[in-house]
């Protein structure tokens, strides 16, 4: 996913998700799922103290930020770090993170194995299409010996940056959202561990075949603002309140079945 292809995408496309009867004090862009749902639990609990927020939910990875630089969000929350340097590095927007939210932990599910070892050759893998996230799969790949990654490149690795492909692994680049609609259709694929139990099937996303580790607290969600409006005082209530309230932190480990592998919560450590 590229931003370029991106930018003519009208925001017409964007839905309101949960907006308040009166006017917003804070318009807030998310992706759906847990982000979306934690996110929605926090404007409930704002609501309550006075702060009225509008949650607005977009389908892909791109627009969110497209809406907050032009202005039509104050706030976004789906993306980490690094995927955040990525993005400016290819849009040049001026925004900024100012707070982590959850860790979700990722995987490489499948259905047919029970172990990398066991994948044959030429099999068919699925990772997400954007260049952090990609880099993220390969590095577990590479760490689990099934292919050679270019010195240094890390997470910002893509598929032109793997050196040595032993097994012939045929690669699969899909949107990330779309990757949970995917492992059915290949042998190996990048997951989202949340992503399943949305799916209704929380039993899978607890067996991935490898993990990324829930230490990584790079890759936790980010809200993200533009730099301009990064101290406003109503972002900071909302951060506190969704940080502190139970009913967030309940929505979260709902959506990951419970099961602490699957993520963490920085802001507690």
């Amino acid at each position: 996913m590229r931003y370029s292809k991106r930018m003519a995408a009208s925001l017409a496309v964007i839905a309101a998700l949960w907006v308040v009867p009166a006017a917003a004090d804070l318009k807030i862009g998310v992706t759906p799922g847990v982000v979306a749902d934690s996110i929605i639990t926090a404007a409930e609990e704002a609501k309550s103290r006075g702060l009225a927020v509008e949650v607005i939910e977009f389908a892909d990875w791109a627009t969110p930020n497209l809406a907050l630089a032009s202005g039509d969000l104050d706030l976004n929350f789906f993306q980490h770090e690094a995927f955040l340097e990525n993005a400016i590095k290819e849009t040049g927007f001026d925004l900024v993170p100012v707070a982590k939210g959850f860790l979700p932990n990722i995987g490489l599910y499948s259905l047919k194995y029970d172990s990398l070892e066991a994948l044959p050759d030429g099999a068919k893998v699925a990772v997400a299409n954007d260049p952090v996230n990609q880099g993220r799969a390969l590095v577990l790949l590479s760490d689990a010996g099934l292919i050679g990654l270019a010195e240094g490149v890390g997470y910002l690795g893509t598929l032109d940056d793997v050196t040595s492909n032993p097994k012939n692994l045929a690669f699969v680049e899909i949107e990330g959202p779309q990757l949970v609609r995917a492992i059915e259709d290949v042998d190996l694929a990048q997951g989202y561990p949340a992503h399943y139990v949305s799916a209704g099937n929380p039993d899978l996303a607890g067996r991935a075949l490898v993990y990324s580790g829930v230490g990584e607290t790079r890759f936790a969600i980010a809200f993200v603002s533009r730099r301009d409006n990064a101290e406003d005082p109503e972002i900071a209530q909302f951060v506190e309140i969704y940080q502190s309230a139970p009913d967030v932190e309940a929505k979260i480990a709902e959506h990951y079945a419970g099961n602490p592998v699957l993520y963490s919560l920085p802001w507690k450590k």
